[in-house]
C-alpha cells in the first residue's frame, strides 16, 4: 500500500482509507471484521466522526475494536455538526471543542486523535477562537494535527493565513466532494490547498455508488444498497448527465479490462494534492476491491482523456 502525507504535517497516510459513516448502523461484530480486513490489507487511515452512527455509535465501535492496533493506525474524527437537538448552538467556540474532544477520546478508548476535523463551517464561532482551541489541543498532546471540511476557498485561505499569522498550528487537510462526477472542488478549492499546503480528502469519492459499476441506467435499484435505502442519494446522482459520463467511462474501462470502480480510484489518485481516498464499506469484500483499485496508475494520455469524458458543460 502507498501512503502519502497529510499535507504539512508529515503524518503519512495510506492513499486508500476507510471511511467509517457505516459503523454504528452495522452490528458490532460486522464492523469489527471490515476493520480487520483493512488493517491486514495495509489500510491506515480510518476516518469518523462524533456524529455517525446516530450520535456517537461510530466512535464507540472504534473503541471497541481497535484495542491494541490503535497504534497502527492514524485516527481521524470530526466535530461541529449536531449532537443534540439545539440548534441555536455555535459548535466551533472553545468550550464546545473541549467538551467534544474529551468525548470523542472516551468513546474511542484513546489519549490522541491523529486528525481532528471542523466538520462544517460555524458562523457564530470567530476562526481565530476555533484555531486557537484547537491550537491549545495540539499543544497539549490529544491532538497530532487539524483538518476542516466544508470550508469555501477563501475560507481555506483565510485560516491559513490566520494561522501563521497567530502562530497558530494551521489545518493540514480539507474534506470536500469530489469525485468524476462531481469536480467543482478543481476551480477554486484544490489551488486553495495548494497554496495553503494541504491535502484534499474526497468525502463521497464513489458517488455513493454510482461510480462503483453496480447500477445500471433503467434498471431497479437495488434495494439494500444506499440509492436503494435512501432515495437523497439517488436523487442526487442518478440524472441523465452523470449516467452519460458513467456510460463514457465505462466504455473507456472495458476497452483497458479495468472497472469503473478502479478508475474511480486512479483518476482521484492522479492528483497530488489528494492524500487519501476515503471509501466506506459495509463488508469486508469492498474494502478488498478498494484497495486492489488503487493500484492503477494513469497514463498523462489516459488522465486527459478521463478528464475529457468526465466533463460538464
Amino acid at each position: 500500500m502507498k501512503t502519502r502525507k497529510l499535507g504539512s504535517s508529515g503524518i503519512e497516510v495510506s492513499v486508500v482509507g476507510l471511511g467509517c459513516n457505516n459503523f454504528g448502523v452495522l452490528d458490532v461484530e460486522s464492523s469489527r471484521k471490515v476493520v480487520g480486513r483493512a488493517l491486514d490489507l495495509g489500510v491506515t487511515l480510518l476516518d469518523t466522526a462524533d456524529i455517525y452512527g446516530n450520535r456517537g455509535g461510530s466512535e464507540t465501535q472504534l473503541g471497541e475494536i481497535l484495542g491494541p492496533r490503535r497504534k497502527d493506525i492514524v485516527l481521524a474524527t470530526k466535530f461541529g455538526m449536531a449532537m443534540d437537538d439545539d440548534a441555536s448552538k455555535a459548535r466551533a467556540g472553545r468550550s464546545y471543542i473541549m467538551d467534544a474532544v474529551e468525548a470523542s477520546l472516551k468513546r474511542l478508548k484513546t489519549d490522541w486523535i491523529d486528525l481532528y476535523q471542523l466538520h462544517t463551517p460555524d458562523a457564530k464561532t470567530p476562526m481565530e477562537e476555533t484555531l486557537r482551541a484547537l491550537d491549545d489541543l495540539v499543544k497539549a498532546g490529544k491532538v497530532r494535527a487539524i483538518g476542516c471540511s466544508n470550508l469555501a476557498p477563501q475560507g481555506v485561505r483565510d485560516a491559513a493565513a490566520l494561522a501563521r499569522d497567530k502562530g497558530l498550528t494551521p489545518f493540514v487537510t480539507a474534506q470536500d466532494e469530489y469525485s468524476l462526477v462531481v469536480r467543482g472542488a478543481e476551480k477554486a478549492l484544490m489551488p486553495a490547498l495548494e497554496e495553503s499546503r494541504m491535502s484534499l480528502l474526497p468525502y463521497f469519492p464513489l458517488a455513493s455508488g454510482l461510480l462503483t459499476g453496480k447500477y445500471a441506467r433503467g434498471s431497479e435499484i437495488p434495494a439494500n444498497t444506499r440509492f436503494g435505502r435512501m432515495q437523497r442519494f439517488s436523487d442526487r446522482y442518478m440524472n441523465e448527465e452523470n449516467w452519460a459520463i458513467v456510460e463514457r467511462l465505462r466504455a473507456f474501462c472495458e476497452a483497458r479490462d479495468k472497472s469503473l470502480l478502479e478508475l474511480a480510484f486512479a483518476w482521484l489518485l492522479a492528483h497530488p494534492v489528494l492524500a487519501s481516498v476515503i471509501a466506506g464499506a459495509t463488508r469486508p469484500e469492498q474494502v478488498e476491491a478498494n484497495v486492489k483499485a488503487a493500484a492503477w496508475e494513469l497514463t498523462a494520455d489516459e488522465l486527459a482523456d478521463v478528464n475529457r469524458l468526465s466533463a460538464k458543460d
